[in-house]
């Protein structure tokens, strides 16, 4: 179940990604983003409500925001909530590179660099966990790190330099900070429910962004891009909502595998840059799809050896 669960969050990452270009068109970031905050917080308060009040409607479903719902309680509520906390944190330092990277940059390059995710985690797990990767999934590595580097040598035909670029830098650091999230995941996950960790976070989020909005682009905002409002803003919520919710849900069954989950989460490239194709329009798109090709060769190696 939890592999269908990260399949159908990869699907809805893709038009999560797609979303987002479209709202950052000549858009403000930091006030999309906050809006994104607000709209997910809305969308999960009746089930945070419903937790807070005991009325227990949702009690014993997937729905359930309760902490320790589906788990032993190993700890107080205020742990629970120190751990989201932190997961806020590190999702809202990811969110905010990203954002400001996508909005600056074509998404068919966008797209595969966040695929180099799951490298990234098994690195991660590597030099956290110990883990030690077999030649399977070195090969996928090793495949992930030749496309990058020929998707820098194509994408100077659009003008962008991925030494001196600094878009680029703000994507390539929202993916490592985002792998730093899927390690996180896993562990808080193996404690908490989905629908608890998802919700508050989603609050916790908002609260940062309006302290954010409120301090770095609210009295500046003359002096840059403006606001304007775009349909696809909500969009972005539902989307991530979604996505998020189906690979909680799989990373909450006790036989997932993080680096597998990763990897599939991050087949989503193939919804986005399909998209960059048919609505942004993006050019040097043959180049960019043998790029793509590679990476996700290197995702099958290191599918295989992860089994």
């Amino acid at each position: 179940m939890w592999l269908l669960l990260a399949f159908v969050s990869a699907a809805l990452l893709g038009f999560y990604d797609a979303s987002k270009k479209s709202a950052l068109e000549d858009n403000a970031v930091l006030p999309v983003l906050f809006l994104n905050t607000v709209f997910s917080t809305l969308i999960f308060s009746p089930f945070i409500i419903d937790s807070m009040s005991g009325n227990g409607w949702f009690g014993g479903t997937v729905l359930d925001a309760a902490p320790y719902a589906g788990h032993a309680e190993t700890s107080s509520v205020f742990h629970a909530h120190l751990l989201v906390i932190i997961k806020s944190c590190i999702v809202l330092s990811s969110w905010i590179f990203g954002y400001f990277g996508l909005k600056h940059l074509p998404i068919t390059i966008v797209g595969p660099i966040n695929a180099t995710r799951p490298v990234l985690v098994l690195i991660g797990a590597m030099i956290v966990f110990g883990e030690r990767l077999n030649w399977c999934q070195w090969t996928g590595v090793v495949l992930a790190m030749i496309s990058l580097f020929m998707l820098s040598r194509s994408s100077k035909k659009e003008s962008v330099d991925f030494a001196h670029n600094k878009w680029i830098f703000f994507v390539a650091l929202a993916a490592v900070i985002g792998a730093v999230s899927g390690l996180y995941d896993k562990y808080i996950m193996s404690e908490l429910s989905p629908m608890f960790v998802q919700g508050w976070y989603n609050f916790y989020q908002m609260a940062m962004m309006a302290v954010i909005v409120a301090i770095l682009w609210y009295p500046h905002r003359a002096k840059t891009t403006p606001f304007h409002w775009s349909w696809a803003i909500p969009l972005i919520s539902i989307f991530i909502s979604a996505a998020d919710f189906s690979y909680l849900s799989a990373l909450n069954e006790e036989d997932s595998m993080i680096s597998v989950v990763s990897l599939i989460r991050r087949s989503s490239v193939l919804v986005s840059f399909f998209c960059g194709v048919i609505i942004f329009r993006e050019r040097n798109l043959k180049a960019k799809a043998l790029d793509l090709l590679l990476i996700l060769t290197g995702m099958i190696f290191i599918y295989f050896g992860s089994r």
